[in-house]
């Protein structure tokens, strides 16, 4: 049997695409465990390059973010609204770390993007953690969603340069009516 068609066969073809996905999995060691705040803030530490410090800034954020809602489930809301401003933190270093970078976001998004991403998902899942904790310990929350939304504008401006970027909070405002006309004039006629 030749050996071209011997990978013919569905079961043999599949065999090895998961055979080298499986040495692959094995062959990365940060697959198997996320990492910890203090390995994440010494990679920050010493890594050099702001896109990939931007990067672990945002994992820290992330991380931040569900030890925020671990403490939030415990009913321990002090810890809760700690934990929310060390994540928000991390997300207004990583802006500031792409903002001193001089990159031109609209030419070279990669960072500006991650952040935009990072930014609506933290954004959405504080709206989430808001609707599962008593009314009483929603400040902080509120408080952290209304921060981050407004770091994902100056993220957008800075994406879609001239374009008239607005938070989801200002898309949902009715928009302002026109005044009506001037009293004998009806709306399709010229005014004088």
């Amino acid at each position: 049997m030749c050996t071209m068609q011997f990978l013919r066969r569905p079961s043999v073809a599949v065999f090895w695409v998961t055979a080298i996905a499986v040495a692959v999995a094995l062959a990365n060691p940060r697959a198997h465990r996320e990492e910890t705040e203090q390995e994440l803030e010494a990679r920050i530490q010493q890594e050099n390059n702001p896109l990939k410090k931007v990067k672990l800034e945002i994992d820290l954020a992330n991380l931040k973010l569900d030890k925020a809602g671990q403490a939030y489930a415990r009913d321990d809301a002090e810890e809760g609204a700690k934990l929310l401003d060390a994540c928000k933190n991390r997300m207004q270093q990583a802006w500031a770390l792409l903002e001193a970078s001089g990159r031109d976001a609209a030419r070279k998004p990669q960072g500006f993007k991650e952040l935009d991403i990072a930014l609506r998902e933290g954004t959405r899942r504080l709206g989430d953690l808001q609707r599962e904790v008593p009314s009483a310990e929603r400040a902080a929350i509120e408080r952290t969603a209304k921060e981050l939304e407004a770091v994902h504008d100056r993220v957008l401006a800075a994406l879609f340069p001239g374009d008239q970027v607005t938070s989801p909070a200002a898309r949902a405002a009715p928009p302002k009516s026109n005044p009506p006309p001037p009293s004998g004039l009806r709306s399709g006629e010229p005014q004088p």
